[in-house]
């Protein structure tokens, strides 16, 4: 049974109806806007039932549209439209049809499938520039698909794999700040049962690679704190050398910088000697330090910063949640009196949680408290809390406002002076190497610091394999993972496994029937599949599948009829002027053999591509208009030299 999380409806001018209005916080949580229990491309058709179709003349098209209206907040009011747009890819052209994000990050062996959904939460800027330039909400949200800059683009092939394709957040002029924007997207891949989601790693802030400045301080990229880890990169870096690079720069010894910066950058000594005598440990390493100051950094507050509320009922009216105001209050009395047997020390998190279940059993309750009382005001008590620089853990005290006690504060540095010390630390250390390039520490610093600059793609797997978990009871069925074995010309590729549901008693004919529609479904390349044999199973058509098969078993199948040549992603094919495809080879002296979405150049002579930075052409710099290889350069050379 399907539930819905709906919290309110709007008129529609004219009458007729109302628009359905969900939660932005909870929508992809179990439960909002619906419990999604089936496989990848049933849940997509399930959630746009809860959407506001915008019919048009786009579904003749092969597009179809739809849109949610997201409460961000409710006071003042604040609203966001995540537009999601279907696309059919017989509709589009050739070069169209294929992902050159699947073959970036490495699944350009995947055939295209016959689906494209498109999320897209536009900017105010993205929706002028789509309204400006169309005439219909149909043609709207197709231009939407087209445009970039918007706050949050996602799509999704219809297998279950995705792409991340940009998130822009306050840095970029937004509303909404980029953990928000994260939090929901992961929230969306959970619910729909996504496979592996990839995305392109470019976030900056205040001119900072923030890939670099976590990898370092964290060991990982700003995404890692969501599960995206790295997978594949251009220049044929691998995870082994991703891995090392940031070992190496994370033990740079502090006392070396200082012997190769200070006298560069006075600051730096500065710096450094700052923040130690702010930690309650050695500060030793470079990660030592930008891990302790990046920590710093959340529990800081200002003034202005600080979110008071003199009485509880003006807390309960700024926060949304699912339990009535009188059970929030009852959990915000029990957590204060808590804090009060501590007498104003700093407690921890799970110390005050712990004490709060004696009388309070429902944990959610508390955690949502726990989570929104941090520096509000109630009654004569203002509730702190903020990390714990050195055991890395959420801290609460209360201060009684109406006294003259001090809180012993954590940090004795300002925000923006923070902010403005990691600045400099990232410009003087990482980006700002040329001087000395050729001394001590910097070839290797400089050498690694370019590896994680060019570990770019990201993957977050969200299920290996689809769910066969199901109730006979209910279905009557059982489910098994199936797979194609694919023959591309000299080789032969594996499709994703499926999760198929048959019944107890059916046959081999009716599963051989039962995976030819469901992965016609999927592929566009298997329009005419048909399934001629189970590999490694010999078994007759009119055999009990389940006599032969455990629940939930994985077989493979063989067939004739799945189209070859450019049904694949990764065909590294041009469309020519006459609407032929030419091959397009790469083999470029860092041992790259793909296209990994880096700025190319090819040879005039043998036409083999390579990349512009390998071949020592800046980035800065326009392509030339001819160009010869080293190898051909040097055949030319030899042939001139012959008698």
């Amino acid at each position: 049974m399907m539930t819905t999380d709906v919290i309110g409806k709007k008129r529609r001018r004219g009458g007729g109806g109302g628009e359905r209005v969900f939660r932005f916080k909870s929508f992809g949580e179990n439960g909002h806007p619906a419990e999604l229990v089936g496989r990848f491309r049933e849940n997509v058709e399930a959630l746009l039932g809860f959407g506001k179709w915008e019919s048009g003349e786009c579904s003749c098209e092969g597009f179809r549209c739809w849109s949610f209206r997201l409460q961000v907040q409710r006071q003042p009011p604040f609203h966001v439209v995540l537009f999601v747009l279907e696309e059919a890819v017989e509709t589009v052209t050739v070069a169209a049809r294929q992902c050159k994000q699947c073959q970036y990050v490495g699944w350009g062996t995947h055939m295209i499938c016959n689906k494209k959904y498109h999320f897209v939460l536009p900017s105010k800027e993205t929706m002028m520039a789509a309204s400006s330039s169309s005439n219909s909400k149909s043609m709207l949200s197709l231009r939407l698909m087209e445009l970039e800059g918007h706050i949050l683009h996602g799509v999704f092939h219809s297998n279950g794999f995705g792409h991340l394709l940009c998130l822009n957040g306050l840095e970029m002029g937004n509303s909404l700040p980029g953990y928000l924007l994260m939090d929901f997207w992961d929230r969306l891949c959970n619910a729909l049962k996504a496979r592996k989601v990839s995305l392109r790693d470019i976030s900056k802030k205040k001119g900072m690679e923030l890939r670099l400045l976590h990898s370092i301080a964290f060991g990982q990229s700003w995404f890692g704190e969501w599960g995206y880890k790295f997978s594949h990169g251009p220049f044929k870096v691998t995870i082994p050398m991703h891995q090392k690079a940031i070992e190496t720069l994370q033990s740079l010894p502090l006392s070396l910088l200082l012997h190769h910066f200070a006298s560069i950058h006075p600051q730096i000594p500065f710096i450094f000697s700052k923040y130690q005598s702010l930690s309650n440990h050695p500060l030793l390493t470079l990660q030592d330090l930008l891990h302790f100051m990046l920590n710093l950094k959340s529990p800081l507050h200002t003034q202005n910063t600080m979110e008071y509320s003199h009485s509880l009922a003006g807390f309960l009216l700024e926060t949304s949640c699912r339990w009535s105001p009188k059970r929030v209050e009852m959990a915000v009395r029990v957590i204060i009196e808590a804090l009060k047997r501590a007498e104003f020390r700093w407690v921890s998190r799970q110390e005050v949680r712990d004490a709060a279940r004696i009388y309070i059993g429902d944990t959610g309750l508390l955690d949502f408290v726990l989570k929104s009382l941090g520096n509000h005001v109630v009654g004569n008590y203002l509730v702190r809390r903020t990390l714990n620089p050195v055991t890395k853990v959420l801290e609460y005290c209360l201060q009684d406002v109406c006294s003259s006690v001090e809180m012993k504060p954590r940090c004795k540095v300002g925000r923006v002076e923070l902010a403005k010390d990691i600045s400099n630390l990232y410009k003087y250390i990482l980006g700002d190497q040329k001087p000395l390039q050729a001394k001590g520490i910097l070839p290797n610093l400089t050498i690694a610091s370019e590896i994680i600059l060019d570990s770019k793609f990201l993957v977050k797997e969200y299920m290996s394999e689809p769910q066969t978990k199901f109730e006979l009871e209910i279905e009557g069925k059982l489910n098994l993972l199936c797979t194609i074995r694919v023959k591309r010309q000299e080789t032969t590729t594996i499709l994703p496994y499926e999760c198929i549901a048959l019944k107890n008693n059916g046959t081999i004919d009716e599963l051989k029937k039962e995976v030819e529609r469901n992965f016609k479904e999927i592929y566009w390349g298997l329009r005419s599949f048909v399934v001629k044999k189970i590999v490694d199973l010999e078994a007759k058509g009119n055999d009990l599948v389940f006599g032969l098969v455990e629940v939930g078993g994985k077989l493979v199948f063989e067939g004739s009829g799945e189209d070859e040549g450019s049904f694949f992603m990764n065909n590294n094919n041009n469309t020519n002027n006459n609407g032929g495809m030419n091959k397009k080879i790469m083999e470029c002296i860092c041992g790259a053999m793909e296209d990994d979405g880096e700025r190319m150049v090819a040879c005039d002579i043998c036409e083999i591509w390579q990349h512009t930075r390998c071949v020592q052409i800046p980035n800065e710099q326009q392509v030339p208009h001819i160009f010869i290889c080293n190898r051909c350069d040097q055949e030319i050379a030899l042939l001139h030299s012959l008698p």
